[in-house]
């Protein structure tokens, strides 16, 4: 990474112009591009495997509660660009993710095997949080640079996006493994029984860890899920502070930003 960097400053026409970063504002951008992957991206991966492997909930059955989360994202990016001929952009965004940290926060208290009516509401609020900046992003990562590099800074957003994606995830599914095995021991058989977990595959794991129940893994698995999203709540309430210190400032460009791009 440091010869990349090396390299791309001294080219005269770099595959990515890291000067940009020089701006305060576009920093900013760039967390907000990766806010979604730890606050709403990897709950589309861990969610469906928590209920079809753990709480042996049919596809279909996992497929309908997943709506909740993912619905909002339909109309309410929509909505945001609207909101910005009102309110800065930035409080917009920092506000959805406020938002979406509730319901991570709400969700966290919903333990494995509860009644699954009551898990619509906390990703519902997940989903409507997330949707605010979503519409947002585009418009906001080329109202905060000159005009003619407008090309490399969506460029650069969108590697951001996709790369933040992919670590997230990594991340996050090491951390659930690393929480769930600190509730089933230190030996091997009880790092196999983790991963097995964190896979959805909950006989695996009674077979890798056999002096262990059914419930007892699930319990387990329950209270990993639980501080795996503190943490999530943790991360996604930072990066609203952070975005709304970066970005406030400069709000009347980012509106008008925002407004062409849902225009479009």
């Amino acid at each position: 990474m440091a010869v990349f960097c090396f390299i791309e400053h001294l080219v005269r026409r770099p595959m990515l112009d890291l000067t940009l970063f020089r701006y305060p504002r576009f920093v900013g951008v760039q967390l907000l591009a990766a806010a979604p992957a730890y606050a709403f991206v990897v709950l589309l991966i861990l969610l469906p495997v928590r209920f079809v492997g753990v709480e042996r909930l049919s596809a279909v059955a996992a497929g309908q509660m997943m709506i909740a989360l993912s619905g909002p994202l339909l109309i309410l990016p929509v909505a945001a660009g609207l909101l910005t001929r009102w309110l800065p952009a930035a409080t917009i965004c920092s506000v959805g993710l406020v938002i979406s940290a509730a319901g991570l926060f709400w969700l966290a208290h919903i333990p494995v095997g509860s009644d699954h009516v009551a898990l619509i509401a906390p990703l519902l609020t997940i989903g409507i949080g997330i949707s605010l900046p979503w519409g947002l992003m585009d418009g906001l990562a080329v109202s905060v640079v000159p005009k003619e590099r407008a090309g490399m800074a969506t460029g650069i957003l969108s590697t951001t996006r996709v790369a933040g994606e992919g670590v997230a995830l990594a991340i996050v599914s090491a951390v659930l493994s690393a929480l769930t095995q600190s509730y089933l021991g230190t030996s091997h058989e009880a790092t196999v029984a983790a991963q097995r977990l964190v896979t959805g595959d909950l006989n695996g794991a009674g077979r890798a860890l056999s002096g262990m129940g059914e419930l007892e893994l699930i319990h387990a698995y329950n209270s990993a899920f639980g501080l795996l999203l503190w943490f999530l709540t943790g991360i996604t309430i930072l990066t609203a502070i952070v975005i709304f210190t970066f970005m406030g400032r400069g709000t009347g460009e980012a509106r008008e930003a925002a407004e062409e791009s849902i225009a479009v």
